[in-house]
């Protein structure tokens, strides 16, 4: 397995595989009412048999080259996480999503994470355009997304359930070539 440094603070991302259904499950109660006022994992994972399902989902998506898991690690607990949900190389086109306990807010983890597996769908995998969708109130996910250099293209109206309530979803994105002069202007 491999871990990559996300800076001097302790902060590592690694895949997320079935092998961690333990530590994911204990992830997700600490981080349950925050991570799911915006996205339905911790609905997803409620127990160790439907937290290994979901991590097994991950490693299948991986193996068949339609998807990827990673873990934020700090100090050795698992914080969050960044995804690639969606991932066709036939198209180029992928999506890339993040979540994150309340206690791990505001150390820019998801933005280090979330460059470094953009860099790698662009730049050795070929990925053209890569969305992140986002729903029009969480904030901070849309300064994410900006911070990212994406551009906001729409909003499908009530798109995706969460809890009984239908929500919107806003679309961003950034394409290879703008991904590229990001980087080359150091964001």
């Amino acid at each position: 397995m491999f871990a990559i440094s996300l800076g001097d603070d302790g902060a590592e991302l690694r895949p997320l595989e079935p092998y961690h259904a333990e530590e994911y499950l204990a992830h997700m109660e600490r981080g349950r009412e925050y991570i799911g006022r915006w996205i339905p994992l911790p609905d997803v994972s409620t127990d160790l048999p439907s937290s290994r399902a979901f991590l097994q989902s991950y490693a299948d998506r991986a193996a068949a080259d339609r998807g990827r898991l990673y873990g934020i690690w700090v100090d050795g607990t698992l914080v969050g996480g960044v995804l690639f949900g969606s991932f066709d190389t036939a198209t180029g086109n992928c999506e890339v999503g993040c979540w994150l306990e309340e206690t791990a807010v505001g150390r820019g983890l998801v933005t280090r994470a979330v460059r470094v597996i953009l860099d790698w769908a662009v730049e050795e995998r070929g990925m053209h355009r890569v969305e992140w969708r986002v729903a029009p109130g969480n904030t901070a996910s849309i300064k994410l997304a900006e911070r990212l250099g994406m551009v906001r293209e729409g909003v499908l109206r009530e798109s995706y359930p969460l809890r009984g309530v239908r929500l919107d979803g806003e679309v961003w994105s950034v394409l290879a070539p703008e991904w590229r002069e990001l980087r080359a202007a150091g964001r």
